[in-house]
């Protein structure tokens, strides 16, 4: 029996704004799509922990044994700035900063993706439609929503028709906007647009003589409108009903509320049965922002080569951490709060590590059935992932309890603990176990604790000439003691 048969699994749908209990529309099978980057830069820490939190919905569905097709777009044709109809393409822009080929900038910030997403043990989806590669099936979709009344051409653009669409359908359903009251504060630029409403976004932009990437359609030499790809290539491996659609929070309005608007024009029916929006990331309490310095890039974390934090960090550190939060929650970055997620993480991993070593006896004295079922149910709670991380905690103290002689596993028992501390760590949380017994690095770690252990000792004594002695020798040698709230830290 596949796993999903004796679970239930509620889902958050932004559609409704409730926990619904997730019926996937092919039973066993599930469809999601997940709106990619637009590669114009390095992928920033917010676009990993968006693509983290449905990594982890893509594992768990896994786990439970459904059959998923995953897809997750590439956009290359790149959209307007600030992502509005009027303005330069970011990928075109790019290129003339760098004096570069539009696609040599695609394929450089593709490749530091895949590489960001590799280190952060990220499964790959199971397809990556690219925007340049659906060109055809985003010029077949237009034509459809001109041939049903919403779309229309002026001056070599074409237009979708809000206003006209909203007689019919309810354009704001997902982010619960009114469109009269979305006219009513739009002010009304006459002269200045090919709009018929100021609402109306771009289905296909006619290409201005300097425009680099342009294709042939029937209105005009252009490029498709950025809600337009994710429209398409969600459609064409997924069908036009689907599972689940995810993204950012920050993608709510517009982007999605037109992906609906342009599917229920283009086949008259609704596209998506769940969406799932991941929440924003914060850096110490503020916005990140590279104009006020207040940005740290995610390979910046694992080499240290930043000024935000202390020292550098693994990518399972920083994944453990992200995960500490609810993917619907927004998290804050820190130094403090990193430093603490590490040592939460060497200890569940210390203590898995042992687990495998620890032999059964006659009987159990713990409910491990009963434990496991919790922490289906904290995934079962709209993939909540702080919760599971709480009950694999207790599975450590169960470790520490099983070491210490103070609680007993039978045979069974024992082999279905290992299993399911193992699945929820390594296949449901995706972290790795990066501890190298006997390496260099862990001998130096070893050492320099019993240093800070015995500077503590020295502190408490107030034997205070030798902890500084303790502390002085580290820092010639390269070694910099961090005091915090949580104890003491080194970096090299």
């Amino acid at each position: 029996m596949p796993l999903y048969e004796t679970q239930t699994l509620k889902i958050y749908n932004s559609l409704s704004g409730e926990k619904e209990i997730f019926i996937p529309i092919h039973k066993g099978n599930v469809g999601m799509y997940v709106c990619g980057p637009t590669v114009y830069s390095n992928v920033h820490l917010g676009n990993v922990r968006t693509f983290m939190s449905f990594d982890v919905i893509f594992r768990y569905f896994l786990h439970l044994d459904y059959k998923v097709r995953y897809v997750r777009n590439i956009t290359d044709v790149g959209h307007i700035v600030d992502d509005v109809d009027e303005g330069e393409d970011k990928i075109a822009r790019k290129a003339r900063l760098e004096q570069l080929e539009p696609m040599e900038v695609v394929q450089r910030y593709t490749v530091d993706f895949h590489e960001i997403l590799k280190a952060f043990n990220f499964l790959p989806p199971s397809i990556e439609p690219t925007a340049t590669g659906h060109i055809i099936e985003q010029i077949e979709i237009i034509k459809t929503i001109i041939d049903n009344g919403i779309g229309y051409e002026a001056n070599g653009s074409v237009y979708f028709d809000v206003v006209k669409f909203n007689k019919t359908n309810h354009y704001g359903v997902l982010s619960g906007r009114n469109i009269e009251d979305m006219l009513a504060n739009t002010r009304n630029l006459d002269g200045q647009t090919d709009k018929r409403n100021p609402q109306d976004f771009a289905l296909w932009k006619k290409a201005e003589a300097q425009h680099i990437m342009r294709w042939p359609s029937p209105w005009s030499d252009g490029f498709p409108g950025w809600h337009l790809e994710c429209t398409a290539m969600s459609t064409k491996y997924l069908g036009n009903h689907f599972d689940i659609h995810g993204g950012g929070m920050d993608l709510k309005f517009p982007h999605h509320e037109c992906e609906i608007a342009q599917n229920e024009a283009c086949t008259g029916q609704t596209p998506v049965n769940y969406w799932l929006h991941a929440n924003m990331l914060t850096l110490n309490s503020k916005k990140m922002a590279k104009s006020t310095g207040n940005n740290i890039l995610p390979r910046e974390i694992l080499t240290g080569e930043n000024t935000i934090l202390s020292k550098a960090f693994s990518a399972s550190v920083a994944r453990f951490f992200m995960l500490q939060a609810h993917y619907r929650s927004i998290l804050d970055f820190s130094d403090d709060a990193i430093v603490a997620a590490e040592k939460g993480y060497k200890r569940l991993m210390e203590a898995v590590s042992v687990l495998n070593d620890i032999e059964s006896s006659e009987k159990s004295s713990i409910a491990i059935g009963k434990w496991k079922q919790l922490c289906y149910d904290a995934m079962n709670d709209d993939f909540n992932t702080p919760i599971l991380i709480a009950q694999l905690f207790e599975g450590v103290k169960f470790i520490n309890l099983l070491i210490d002689g103070k609680e007993t596993l039978n045979a069974i028992d024992l082999e279905l603990f290992k299993k399911a501390m193992n699945a929820f760590i390594y296949d449901v949380l995706g972290l790795e176990n990066e501890k190298v017994s006997g390496s260099n690095d862990d001998k130096l770690e070893g050492t320099v604790n019993m240093l800070i252990d015995m500077r503590k000792q020295a502190r408490e004594n107030k034997n205070f000439a030798l902890s500084d002695q303790i502390r002085d020798q580290l820092v010639s040698l390269g070694i910099q003691l961090k005091d915090g709230k949580e104890g003491t830290t080194f970096s090299l």
